[in-house]
């Protein structure tokens, strides 16, 4: 078969459909057909172009000559329709599918509009028809061609929409916790285009599946395997108060653990999530829940799970309220900068009609009470050089007054040095445009004059400041006394006054906050200057402890106060870039003020939510108000982390409130009901009408975490009562077959019998028929039995109908009981099941034995619990059913 090269369509480049060959001799035709036959085993076909003759000919020549082949193709296109419907088994035969002719003459001629390559057919004149039956057989059909060009051309952007019926794309995921769903992958149409970055949703390779579920559950004695035995026995995991089960030693990523992981000694460490002393950390924590719990409604959800929705009424002002005034520690502060920016204040602008006009009022404002919050925050350090200061001149206590926005008190010390002009300066500050640039006129005289070099440091600050200087004055340079550097006015300041400066003097009084917070942050992050970064509080402290929790030395994390004015002034920022455990604590895990920001910010103001939240997953109802849209990991998460702190202080109640407020009802359900198995312990009965009174936490979720601690414990009977209270008939019926019913039958106390069996009849329960009632017919077959010999032997050998009936229903029911106990109570190696099985077997036997001897004999059991003397009554009773029959028959 020859070589060939061709290009079947118009989309299709040399490289996507060629078979490269030498190039053909130019002595040989270029088509020919052997054998005159029309099948295409023996066939072979050259298609090469000649850009060089066709080069040579005119456009117009060109044009005539596709006119006239495409003429040709149509008075041909019937005949060649004709012969193909002759043809049509042999083509079925073979498997083919014939395409249309104009299509298969086109997709020869190459390129369409590309007058450089001519056909070598239409040259030396082959027929049309054979050269389409050749080019079917060999090449793509036009349904293969539109195929392969739908694979070449770039996929349009999907959008991502999370429906009940959305198939997961990933090997482990999990549609039920908002995990495993991501985009698909997209492409830029040129490079001009930028793709937008993917909304961060935390992933999780694997699901962890339930111990019910698991392909190994009650294979755990399996020892073969080692590894999948007790793979859920020796992992990493959280116990009762948070804490930590784990094997070798606890280190962090570049730790060098002293012993192996390898020993098969389980340690129990308790990892601190906090910082402080846990009464302390347990106060604060309860005064804020006790707050928010005050403004919660607790409800069911669609699901039937409760629920936490925090009301509108809860915001910042109503935390700050909890706060004595006289505190000006990190928390109050937090909520009350809160207050100053977030929370709704009327502004009473509604006689206003131009809206322009009342959003620049009430930018106005909100800058005013930024202000006041400021001014009271920077207080205490500013005191605090003050009282460093005490022997200092009059222009550094000026200043250190301005930096805390003192305009009074900075007046007062300077009337006191003797500096009547100035104090009456600073008592017009802020001042107007005109008043900045007389100061700004002034400093550069002396700048130009070199007077500056005369003037103390903190006199031109002060100057500095009036005249709307707040990062560095100028100097005039020189040497020796005539030497007068710059001047950074925040050198020294802490990072809230290296802003204030900005808020106060270096901007027009009606800048908004955005642009002083643009001002702030340029400064400190360029480096060009002294400025202070805005480092958390506890960064600040020297009289702190040092932290258990070593960060690197690169690891900056902003203070949350900074992170609460970026998070007003950016609207582009969102939750997650300003929740940093850090922020708030030296704790990494210390997520208390977190996830009450998180509250206000996202669930009650509406002002800003986290970065993962997809609208997709879950849309709010028109009729029910949950607070909540779509679905946010973090959010979970969040709560979780919160959730866990509390747990290890011992408030309970508390870590069950947070965990309401997680989104989803099933990961909520699920959460809450592990938080209460792990602390069943505490489960007392104040505790228990806290959760079921205050959080309508259902009743049966407190049982079933008491009945596993019972079940763990070794409370058996307990653990049964509590499983049933709390609905779980199946847990309930395997610890009745188990344990307790084995017990029971080796006593003889068929009433207890009936006493745990009688509550699972007519419910659902699994294997019921198989297992519980078995005993259930065990104890009546025992009562009964002993009840129909005695009629028998009063009425001397005869009963009535009814009893006659029953006494044939239990010979036929007694040996079905009695094979099917071995498999009631399987484990051989547990004494009191083979003792049980065999007491049962032996007094069923024995009872039946009394009325119909032959019952058992007939029945032909084979089981390893009949006795040696069973065995042989059984042979005898056989043997002399056998006399009675042959003496019947002589």
């Amino acid at each position: 078969m020859a070589r060939f090269r061709a290009y079947v369509s118009d989309s299709e480049d040399e490289s996507d459909v060629s078979m490269e060959a030498p190039p053909p001799k130019p002595q040989k035709p270029a088509a020919e057909v052997r054998g005159g036959d029309s099948s295409m085993d023996e066939d072979e076909v050259r298609v090469v172009a000649r850009p060089n003759r066709a080069s040579a000919r005119e456009p117009s020549d060109v044009e005539e000559e596709e006119e006239d082949e495409e003429d040709e193709d149509e008075e041909s296109e019937e005949e060649v329709d004709e012969e193909l419907d002759e043809g049509e088994s042999e083509d079925d035969a073979r498997g083919r599918t014939v395409a249309h002719p104009k299509s298969s003459v086109r997709a020869l001629r190459g390129p369409a509009g590309d007058p450089t390559i001519i056909p070598w057919a239409r040259e030396i004149g082959v027929d049309p028809q054979k050269m389409h039956v050749m080019q079917t057989s060999l090449f793509r059909m036009p349904e293969e061609e539109k195929a392969l060009k739908a694979l070449n051309q770039p996929q349009p952007r999907r959008k991502l929409l999370l429906t009940g019926g959305h198939n997961l794309s990933r090997k482990h995921s999990r549609d039920s916790d908002g995990e495993g769903i991501r985009a698909d992958s997209r492409q830029r149409a040129s490079f001009a285009h930028d793709i937008e970055p993917e909304p961060y949703r935390p992933s999780r390779k694997y699901a962890r599946v339930d111990t019910s579920a698991s392909a190994f559950a009650g294979h755990e004695h399996a020892y073969i395997d080692a590894g999948l035995a007790f793979g859920r026995s020796f992992r990493v995991g959280w116990g009762p108060g948070g804490t930590l089960v784990h094997l070798g030693d606890l280190c962090g990523p570049t730790g060098t653990p002293k012993s192996s992981a390898n020993a098969s000694v389980i340690k129990l460490s308790t990892v601190p999530l906090i910082s402080g002393a846990a009464p302390d950390a347990s106060a604060l924590a309860s005064r804020l829940l006790s707050h928010h719990l005050s403004n919660t409604l607790i409800e069911e959800d669609a699901d039937g799970i409760p629920f936490a929705n925090p009301s509108a009424r809860l915001t910042f002002a109503s935390f700050v309220s909890q706060f004595p005034s006289t505190d000006q520690s990190f928390e109050p502060a937090l909520f009350r900068l809160g207050h100053a920016l977030f929370d709704p204040i009327d502004f009473r602008l509604d006689d206003i009609p131009d809206v322009h006009v009342r959003h620049r009022i009430r930018a106005i404002r909100r800058k005013t009470e930024l202000s006041k919050w400021l001014k009271a925050a920077v207080s205490s350090a500013m005191d605090a050089d003050l009282r460093d200061q005490l022997d200092t001149k009059w222009d550094r206590t000026v200043f250190t007054h301005l930096s805390g926005y003192q305009v009074e008190r900075a007046c007062e010390a300077a009337a006191e040095g003797g500096n009547v002009k100035l104090a009456s300066l600073i008592a017009q500050c802020p001042g107007d445009g005109e008043f900045r640039a007389d100061l700004q006129d002034q400093l550069e005289i002396w700048r130009q004059e070199r007077i500056d070099a005369h003037i103390s440091e903190d006199t031109r600050k002060i100057y500095a400041l009036l005249a709307g200087v707040a990062d560095t004055l100028k100097g005039s340079g020189g040497s020796g006394i005539e030497h007068s550097g710059d001047l950074d006015l925040a050198r020294g300041l802490d990072w809230k006054r290296a802003f204030g400066l900005q808020l106060w003097y270096g901007l027009p009084m009606d800048a908004p906050i955005a642009e002083v917070f643009d001002a702030y942050d340029a400064l400190w992050k360029e480096g060009l200057s002294n400025v202070a970064s805005p480092v958390p509080w506890y960064a600040e402290r020297t009289d702190l402890a040092d932290s258990a929790w070593k960060l690197p030395p690169k690891a900056q994390h902003p203070d949350a106060l900074y992170s609460l004015i970026r998070l007003f002034a950016d609207p582009g920022c969102n939750l997650s870039t300003v929740l940093s455990s850090f922020s708030f604590s030296p704790s990494p895990a210390d997520y208390r003020l977190p996830w009450h920001l998180y509250i206000l910010l996202s669930r009650c103001l509406r002002v800003r939510d986290l970065a993962d939240r997809d609208t997709s997953v879950r849309q709010r109802s028109p009729d029910v108000d949950d607070g909540v849209e779509g679905h946010s990991p973090s959010a979970d998460l969040l709560a979780n982390s919160y959730a866990s702190q509390l747990e290890q202080l011992g408030m309970i109640q508390e870590a069950v409130f947070v965990l309401l407020h997680v989104e989803g009802s099933a990961g909520r359900a699920k959460v809450i009901k592990e938080l209460l198995t792990r602390s069943a312990a505490k489960l007392d009965d104040w505790v228990t009408r806290g959760l079921v009174g205050s959080l309508k936490i259902p009743v049966a979720w407190i049982n079933e975490a008491k009945a596993v601690h019972a079940l763990d414990s070794g409370k058996l009977y307990e653990a049964y009562e509590l499983y049933l209270s709390a609905g779980l008939y199946d847990a309930a019926h395997d610890i009745a077959v188990l344990e307790l019913a084995p017990d029971a039958v080796i006593r003889q106390d068929l009433v207890l019998l009936r006493e745990l069996f009688d509550v699972f009849d007519g419910r659902p329960v699994s294997g019921w028929n198989d297992r519980g009632k078995v005993f259930l017919d065990y104890a009546q077959a025992l009562t009964r039995l002993p009840q129909l010999r005695e009629r028998l032997v009063q009425g001397d050998g005869t009963v009535d109908e009814d009893e006659t009936a029953e006494l044939d229903q239990l010979s036929r029911s007694v040996p079905k009981l009695v094979s099917v106990i071995p498999d009631v109570l399987p484990d051989r190696s547990n004494v009191r099941h083979t003792a049980a099985a065999a007491e049962m077997t032996n007094q069923l036997v024995r009872h039946l034995d009394q009325i119909r001897p032959l019952a058992i004999a007939q029945a032909q059991l084979r089981t390893p619990f009949f006795g040696d003397a069973t065995r042989v009554r059984n042979i005898h009773s056989t043997m002399y059913e056998r006399f009675l029959r042959t003496v019947e028959v002589a």
